[in-house]
This record gives C-alpha cells, sequence and structure tokens, in this order.
C-alpha cells in the first residue's frame, strides 16, 4: 500500500531515463511504473511534471564538524545544507579538526563511540562515519577488525601531515582492511617531497597563500597515488584514493583498473570547475578561500579529470566538504601558508556543480551524473538501501529542475562556513524538493524537515 505517489516526472536512473511514477511506502520504494495515480484517488500525490526525479545523492567525503558547547548547532546545520542540495545521506570524518576530543583521536574505537554519542539526534538527513587512523594513536590497525563490524567499513589513512602513516604501517592498515572486508581510503601526496619544499619556501621568506600550491606538485600525487596502489596489490586489498586532483594521479589509477585490480577513486567538484589561476590573485583573501589538498590544478588537468568521469577512470563526486570560517580556521588575515587551515565548504553545492558542470555542459549524461552521485557511492561504501530508484530501496528522491538558472553566493547557501569557492558561479538547473526515506525534507526549496530525522547508518562490509 502506497503512502506517497510522486507524478509525473522524468525517473532517472544509472541505467536509463523515463517518465514514470514512484510509489512509496512504509519509506521505500515499492513501484516505479507508469499511470500508478489512475483510479487512485486517495494516496497523496507529489507532481513532477518537468522535473526530474533523482535518487538522493551520497557525498562520502565531508569534514562536518561536531556539535559542541559553544556551537551546538554546526552539525544540523550542515545536514540541513546538504538536504537543500539534494544530498540525503552522507559520511563524515572523526579527524581532530572536526572537533573531535583528544581521548576520541588517539582511538579507532573510542572516535567512533564519541562520535555516534555527539551526532545523535542531530542530523537532518541520514549519516554515517569514516574513521580516521592516525600514525599518533595507540594501535588503531588492532580496532580495524571491531571497528569494520560496527558499522563503519571504511577507514581514511594520510601520507602527509604529521600523523601519517609510514609505508610499513600503511601496508598492515591495507591487509586488514582487506582481510576483514574493509576499504582504506587514502589521501596520496608524497610527503619527503612536499617536507623538503615547504622547508625551503619557508627559508626563502616565501610564506604567502599561493606557496601552499606551489608547494604540492602533480607529481607528488602522483607518485603517492602509484605507491598506494602498490601497497594495496601487495596487501591484497583494494584501495580508495580521496580527492584525486591531477592528470598525473589519474593515469596511476587507469592503469591499475586496466590490470583488473581493485583500485577506485574520487574526485570533487571543485577540481572540476576551479583551476590554479585563482592562486594568482592580488588579494590573499581571495587566495587563502582556495587554499585545499591537493590544490586546485591546470586547465588541462581538470579536462583529464571530466574525461575520467565519462571514461569510468573515475568512480564518483564527492566533495571534501570543510566548513571553515575565514577569520577562525582560516586564520584570516592569511598567517603563513603552513598554518592555514586546508579546505573549503562544498555539501550544499554537489549536485548544482556536477549537473550545470557536467551534464548541461555536455560532458556526462544524466545517466552518469545518477551512477557517479548516488549509486556507485552507496555501492562502495555499503549502503545497500540507498543510492537508486528501485522497489525496496529507500525513498531518498530528489526533485529537480534541468530549467531552471541560478547564480550561487554564500547568501543563499546553509553550510556553516562563511564563504563559497563558487560564489557568483551562475548554474543550470535547482533542487525544488527533497524526500528522506519519503518524509518530504525540503519543499519547493524550504527546509520542511527536522533535527533528528536523519539516521546513523551502520553499514555493510564493502568486499
Amino acid at each position: 500500500m502506497a503512502d506517497l505517489l510522486i507524478v509525473g516526472g522524468t525517473v532517472v536512473t544509472a541505467e536509463r531515463s523515463m517518465v514514470a511514477d514512484v510509489a512509496i511506502g512504509d519509506g521505500r520504494i515499492v513501484e516505479v511504473g507508469e499511470h500508478l495515480a489512475d483510479g487512485n484517488g486517495r494516496t497523496p500525490t507529489l507532481d513532477a511534471g518537468g522535473l526530474l526525479v533523482l535518487p538522493g545523492c551520497v557525498d562520502v567525503h565531508t569534514h562536518t564538524r561536531l556539535p559542541s558547547e559553544t556551537e551546538p548547532d554546526r552539525f544540523f546545520q550542515d545536514s540541513v545544507a546538504a538536504a537543500h542540495g539534494g544530498t540525503t545521506t552522507f559520511l563524515a570524518f572523526n579527524n581532530p579538526g572536526t572537533g573531535i576530543s583528544d581521548e576520541g583521536s588517539r582511538s579507532l574505537l573510542a572516535g567512533m563511540r564519541e562520535f555516534r554519542a555527539r551526532t545523535d539526534g542531530e542530523s537532518a538527513v541520514d549519516f554515517g562515519l569514516s574513521a580516521v587512523i592516525s600514525g599518533q594513536q595507540d594501535d588503531p590497525i588492532a580496532e580495524l577488525p571491531e571497528l569494520i563490524a560496527s558499522g563503519v567499513p571504511t577507514a581514511k589513512a594520510f601520507m602527509v601531515y604529521d600523523f601519517r602513516l609510514t609505508d610499513d604501517r600503511l601496508f598492515e592498515a591495507l591487509r586488514t582492511m582487506g582481510r576483514h572486508g574493509g576499504m582504506l581510503e587514502v589521501h596520496c601526496e608524497n610527503a619527503t617531497v612536499i617536507d623538503a619544499l615547504v622547508t625551503d619556501a619557508v627559508a626563502r621568506g616565501n610564506v604567502s597563500c599561493r606557496h601552499h600550491a606551489l608547494t604540492r606538485p602533480t607529481y607528488a600525487e602522483a607518485e603517492a597515488t602509484h605507491r598506494a596502489i602498490a601497497l594495496a596489490r601487495a596487501a591484497d586489498a583494494s584501495v580508495y584514493i580521496v580527492h584525486l586532483s591531477c592528470a598525473d594521479a589519474l593515469a596511476e589509477v587507469a592503469a591499475a583498473k586496466a590490470r583488473g585490480w581493485p583500485a577506485y577513486a574520487e574526485t570533487c567538484p571543485h577540481y572540476l570547475t576551479l583551476t590554479d589561476e585563482r592562486y594568482d590573485a592580488a588579494d590573499e583573501a581571495e587566495v587563502i578561500r582556495s587554499v585545499i589538498s591537493p590544490p586546485l590544478r591546470s586547465e588541462s588537468d581538470r579536462g583529464a579529470l571530466w574525461l575520467g568521469l565519462r571514461a569510468g577512470g573515475l568512480d564518483l563526486v564527492a566533495t571534501d566538504h570543510v566548513p571553515d570560517r575565514l577569520a577562525v580556521e582560516k586564520r584570516c588575515p592569511a598567517p603563513p601558508f603552513p598554518q592555514i587551515s586546508n579546505g573549503a565548504p562544498g555539501i550544499e553545492t554537489l549536485l548544482s556543480i556536477v549537473y550545470s558542470e557536467g551534464v548541461a555542459g555536455g560532458r556526462i549524461s544524466l545517466e552518469r551524473l545518477v551512477d557517479l552521485l548516488a549509486t556507485t557511492p552507496a555501492k562502495l561504501f555499503g549502503m545497500g538501501t540507498k543510492g537508486a530508484i528501485e522497489v525496496g530501496r529507500d525513498a531518498d528522491l530528489v526533485l529537480f529542475d534541468p530549467q531552471a538558472s541560478r547564480t550561487i553566493s554564500q547568501s543563499n547557501l546553509h553550510h556553516t562556513g562563511d564563504f563559497t569557492p563558487y560564489e557568483g558561479r551562475a548554474v543550470r538547473g535547482a533542487v525544488r524538493s527533497v524526500l528522506l526515506r519519503g518524509e518530504v525534507i525540503v519543499r519547493d526549496g524550504v527546509f520542511s524537515g527536522r533535527r533528528g530525522a536523519g539516521n546513523f547508518l551502520e553499514r555493510m562490509a564493502t568486499a
């Protein structure tokens, strides 16, 4: 028995698009087909005429801030921003920058328990955790089997920064994750190269914002990507490369895929739209908005990433959302570049950017967009009820107007950062309404959901 019918829209899956109705019952999709509303005047309907009906986006890479006594609304508000943008499920990391305690930082299991306790009843959309493995933790690899069994089958390790894993520990983490059905996410940059370049730049007094990018070359990312894949192959494990930014690194992933190795990679909307020309701005306050790691790359890299999305060398798009504020986390006026917080907000603009630049721009098909933003992330990250408009899946749906035009501005966004890297950018398409498990949480662009409606997802092992 249906509780709600969405009628008259163009339903889009990763395989095809079709004019069809969607019947929803008990929060799940119960039927997809034509003319489901005929002769059924008692079931409420939602008119999707002229709109696309998309599965809710699944953003697997965010650094959403945890609520605290001084800022109790940050996690909730970023989840509201996700809803406005058509993202109905997101995964968050619990690295120290997100507000996790010192105790939670020292142990994977303690960090998971703290994350769940502090986010309980907070989110407007469904969410989950990808834990962060640190070289400063007591014995994180020993905790991985229990972490996976607890519904957190993915974790992230770094090859850079003070808390990076050495190659031997990275190998052990990959092997342990592989043996227990988990998947390790790796931030790939060569620490030896970058640390030397940073030291040299600082010694010369080159400490302005733009030198952050100049000390993180593409070959440092590509070499580390190659090494992570090699370690994963030796460990007989899959590996997931986060925020891949350049053609050189993409070539390493494509080569691994061509050999049949289980190497996966994401890119981010900012690498698909913005370039390193931003670092030439005279105003440091403008440059600091684009201090991210890896940094923005060249126009040719941008083109290569779109080709990778179309051809399959890249598996999905995720935001790497960091809700920084200029005067707080970024510490503007700019300090020396090694002290600048890396990252930029993006949780609300994922669908808008990828649709406008990708589908409307003629770079990818509508079906490929659904695959990149919903179906593949749900599959890779163990969310069996998410990511597709199919009978039995959660009724997480987006009614999207492909003909709308708007201009992105911080003033009309809802995240807890105080800027957007896409300020003033004109985009095609707009989210009209969003459903979470059959409940309308955004109606005609206005949030109508509630705090705590989102569930924590205990996810399945990924392999």
